[in-house]
């Protein structure tokens, strides 16, 4: 069963991450200030966005870790909720570690792959199915032999892994 103070240490460790991702995410332009004050009102920006490599990466980044907070947001309601029962908290709490643990997996392989192969990359685990996108336009079959290899070392069961290279 768990405790107030553990509930609440995970509630502010989900609120620093998605703050901390959001952040992270944010465009520098928005930083910046603008000092020029002579710009004319009939003047017209230009400007032109490119949704590259890595902003597809950090978007699916930024949509699994939403979907997950919801998720997380929902288990830890019913931990706190007097209407449920000890058994249902308890399969809360432990979907919630298993979450955690899936979550800690991700960025281990992700880091691995940022490593060894100087790759940025999105991993996603669901179950025995991984998920991999790397940020290369090349199709390279023996880059993705070798993802598959190194993703697959970090499990003694066989897994589904697929490799999708963002183009």
């Amino acid at each position: 069963m768990i405790n107030k103070q553990g509930l609440w240490f995970l509630t502010l460790f989900s609120l620093i991450l998605v703050l901390s991702v959001y952040y992270i995410t944010m465009p520098n332009e928005m930083f910046l200030t603008n000092n020029n004050a002579n710009v004319e009102e009939n003047e017209t920006l230009d400007v032109n966005l490119q949704l590259t490599e890595s902003d597809y990466i950090n978007s699916l980044k930024v949509d699994l870790q939403t979907s997950r907070e919801e998720l997380m947001t929902s288990l830890e309601e019913s931990i706190n909720s007097s209407k449920t029962t000890k058994e249902e908290k308890n399969e809360a709490y432990e979907k919630i570690k298993q979450l955690n643990n899936i979550q800690g997996l991700e960025e281990q392989i992700t880091n691995k792959l940022k490593e060894e192969l100087a790759l940025n990359a999105f991993v996603k685990i669901d179950n025995n199915d991984i998920s991999v996108v790397v940020d290369k336009k090349e199709h390279d079959v023996s880059l993705a032999n070798n993802i598959m290899k190194l993703v697959q070392t970090n499990f003694t069961e066989s897994m589904n892994i697929s490799v999708k290279f963002a183009s």
